[in-house]
């Protein structure tokens, strides 16, 4: 996915938008047993991929709507902070046909890597990718992380380490 502008930010969040009401409809249609609701929720395909839009089970969908949300809303960040970066190509997951969650189509200016959780050091996904990050060569380094418990897109210094900078996004 290759985003240049706010616009297109926007449009890819509205996209995620929809999936999620798909899901809130199917929420309001369903009937039954609540553990038969779960079943369904885990595996079968009530679901959606956030942008793609194919069937997926909701707990997938859940997944992959924060990982492109966190993602997006780090774009928007960065394009404000570098718009001479030719805009940027986004593989949230780490895609294995892309080194980095972000990278600038100006090669070598931009790195980043993204992700969503309750606590940024829950699992230790913020040492991970500040391990990843710090022995990068672009020219700007960042992880952005989406958490309750650091709301705003503020830079969190306290979480900084090998020239890598950090920031929290909100969606």
């Amino acid at each position: 996915m290759l985003v240049r502008s706010i616009e297109e930010v926007d449009h890819y969040l509205n996209e995620i938008g929809k999936t999620a009401s798909k899901v809130q409809a199917w929420f309001a249609s369903h009937r039954g047993e609540a553990l038969d609701l779960l079943r369904q929720m885990k595996f079968e395909p009530v679901g959606f991929h956030p942008v793609e839009g194919h069937a997926l089970n909701l707990v997938e969908q859940i997944n992959q709507t924060w990982t492109y949300a966190v993602a997006l809303a780090a774009t928007r960040q960065l394009l404000g902070l570098h718009p001479d970066a030719g805009g940027y190509r986004l593989a949230p997951g780490a895609h294995a046909s892309e080194e980095l969650d972000i990278m600038s189509e100006a090669e070598g200016l931009v790195g980043a890597e993204t992700f969503a959780a309750v606590h940024p050091k829950n699992n230790q996904k913020l040492r991970l990718d500040l391990d990843k990050m710090a022995i990068r060569t672009e020219q700007h380094r960042f992880v952005f992380f989406l958490s309750p418990k650091f709301p705003g897109n503020t830079r969190r210094v306290q979480f900084e380490r090998s020239g890598v900078q950090v920031w929290s996004v909100d969606v």
